[in-house]
């Protein structure tokens, strides 16, 4: 029975961050009722552009980590989608980077991913892709935003024999092993190599190890017993130590360190040195250079990476481009300038000639491809990669001013970077998932950057309370 018109949703219209919405479960914006809408108003949007091509049915593919609160918001995202009539595909926990393939591989028409990704079991959030496989604009976002505060659904709903079903999908899972395994030389194995892998508790705890021991590997495997609550819990990519000690354990050749929805990665040597994003990149984008498959001979990093994986990429003749912090802003400057090969100092590695978004196995697969090509150990190939020294501090915030109207604020921050005299940089911003401000500064004396970190994180600690 149709229901009367309801009264607009009174809630700041504001809901994506820099990576979808994201928030603590059961409680704004990641409530039952409004993830419901979500589900509307991405069932309106695709509604509308299949009506304008004249094709009907549309479909979606919804995918999660193993936090908890997932059961919850996939049944209230499924709900809002078949209230409009769009059928949905559930495939389970599944890497980020696997819903971006499935939803183009199953002809999709949008892949919604429930995860919150590095954030604790509490926290969880919705990322949306589109039938491309990529994240959704800015644009898209702002659309559906203004649709869940300002339009009412009731005369868009499906009729009773319009409704949309909802089936789960078994094969996802071996969909995307053999889809990773393919980004894996063909001419190369990993027999003989030992690694040890954690996936966090998280959405890769079956696939991942099935990828690196189809291709020959023998895996131990830590973090791959969930719980609906151990998701990221001193595991995984934020948490790389765990695995640096295992390989010195186990006397391992490597170690993959994924996060909570296998979208970033960490790796260890067999030294157990810790590798993070900048240099997996470096050791990438060298050997593509190499072997004349990086586009542009260029690389596309974010405003965090370190100035020491700049001076490297400029004395091998690649171009490092900057970009804001975020994947997804990553995946726009590579798709805009053609290039194949960004990411993040985080574990966000893009290899856009695979993959649509950062994915922590393929990434591995990369750097492991080009361990068996040259025929050295992990600590050979990073060697070279001097980092300069940064401290970065978070800082918890009640409100996000804009950063330039703070009485003080430029004055301060032209008189460090003058002090650094152009041998540093400071860089700070808000973060996009967080009531946080992030605070990075950089230069040659780590006590010196230090005392400029902590000087400009007690300044705004004051000034956003």
């Amino acid at each position: 029975m149709r229901q009367g018109k309801t009264e607009k949703i009174k809630t700041p219209p504001k809901l994506f961050g820099t990576d979808g919405i994201r928030g603590k479960a059961n409680e704004y914006p990641m409530l039952p009722h409004i993830v419901v809408r979500v589900g509307q108003a991405i069932g309106f949007l695709l509604n509308k552009n299949r009506l304008d091509a004249k094709v009907f049915n549309s479909k979606v593919v919804i995918g999660k980590d193993t936090r908890l609160s997932g059961y919850m918001i996939e049944m209230a995202l499924a709900s809002g989608l078949n209230s409009m009539g769009v059928n949905v595909q559930l495939v389970g926990p599944l890497p980020t980077p696997g819903i971006g393939f499935i939803t183009r591989n199953m002809r999709a028409d949008a892949g919604i991913v429930i995860s919150a990704s590095h954030n604790p079991y509490s926290d969880n959030g919705i990322k949306i892709f589109g039938a491309d496989g990529f994240k959704i604009p800015d644009e898209m976002e702002r659309e559906i935003e203004r649709l869940i505060f300002e339009d009412n659904f009731d005369h868009f709903l499906a009729k009773s024999n319009q409704l949309g079903r909802s089936r789960r999908i078994d094969d996802a899972q071996g969909r995307y092993i053999v889809h990773a395994k393919n980004t894996f030389p063909m001419d190369l194995t990993l027999d003989g190599l030992r690694i040890v892998l954690d996936t966090a508790n998280g959405a890769s705890y079956k696939v991942a190890k099935a990828v690196f021991e189809e291709l020959g590997a023998e895996v131990i495997q830590i973090g791959n017993d969930p719980n609906g609550m151990n998701i990221n819990d001193k595991a995984g990519a934020l948490y790389p130590t765990a695995v640096a000690n295992a390989v010195l354990h186990y006397r391992a050749d490597v170690g993959v360190s994924l996060d909570g929805d296998a979208d970033r990665v960490m790796m260890v040597d067999e030294k157990g040195q810790v590798l993070n994003g900048d240099h997996i990149l470096g050791i990438c984008a060298i050997h593509m250079k190499k072997n004349g498959t990086l586009k542009g001979n260029q690389l596309v990093v974010t405003h965090m990476s370190n100035f020491g994986l700049e001076k490297v990429m400029k004395n091998n003749g690649i171009a490092v481009k900057k970009v804001n912090v975020g994947d997804k802003y990553v995946v726009e400057e590579l798709r805009r300038s053609e290039g194949n090969l960004g990411g993040e100092q985080s574990g966000h590695i893009i290899f856009l000639d695979h993959s649509t978004t950062g994915d922590g196995c393929v990434a591995a697969l990369n750097v492991l491809a080009v361990m068996r090509g040259a025929n050295k150990p992990l600590s050979a190939l990073h060697s070279w990669i001097e980092d300069v020294p940064q401290i970065l501090i978070n800082v918890r915030v009640k409100r996000k001013s804009p950063l330039e109207d703070i009485k003080g604020y430029n004055q301060m921050i032209e008189r460090v970077e003058s002090e650094l005299g152009g041998n540093g940089r400071v860089f700070v911003r808000f973060s996009g998932t967080e009531s946080a401000v992030r605070i990075l500064v950089e230069g040659p004396d780590r006590s010196q950057i230090h005392d400029y970190a902590q000087e400009i994180a007690q300044f705004l600690e004051k000034e956003l309370i």
